[in-house]
């Protein structure tokens, strides 16, 4: 299971969270900051990720095209890098069942 994380997730998530989301990543490491949400999500799809947001424009674009890739959609409001990294490392066993459901395109978090 690797997370692509949106711009809005920070980017010092990513070592934190490695141990349980090998291979995961975030949008500036890549240097894909100015890209469109249509090409992160053609890049998650292309690649094999999940991708994690705060915003619902990859559930509406889920909504549109289907899935892959499938939303991780974290509606826990603004939180720290410490609370994010938190919460995605606690959910690593629904992340697993959600990427195996064959009829689940958005795991919405709260």
């Amino acid at each position: 299971m690797k997370l692509f994380l949106d711009e809005n997730l920070s980017r010092r998530i990513i070592p934190a969270i490695l141990g349980a989301y090998p291979e995961s990543t975030q949008v500036a490491l890549l240097g894909m900051d100015a890209r469109s949400d249509e090409q992160l999500w053609a890049f998650a799809r292309d690649n094999g990720y999940i991708l994690v947001t705060q915003d619902s424009d990859f559930n509406d674009l889920s909504a549109l095209y289907g899935y892959p890739p499938k939303v991780i959609w974290l509606k826990c409001g603004n939180q720290s890098k410490q609370r994010i990294t938190e919460i995605l490392l606690s959910i690593q066993a629904d992340v697993k069942i959600f990427v195996e459901h064959p009829d689940l395109a958005c795991l919405e978090v709260y």
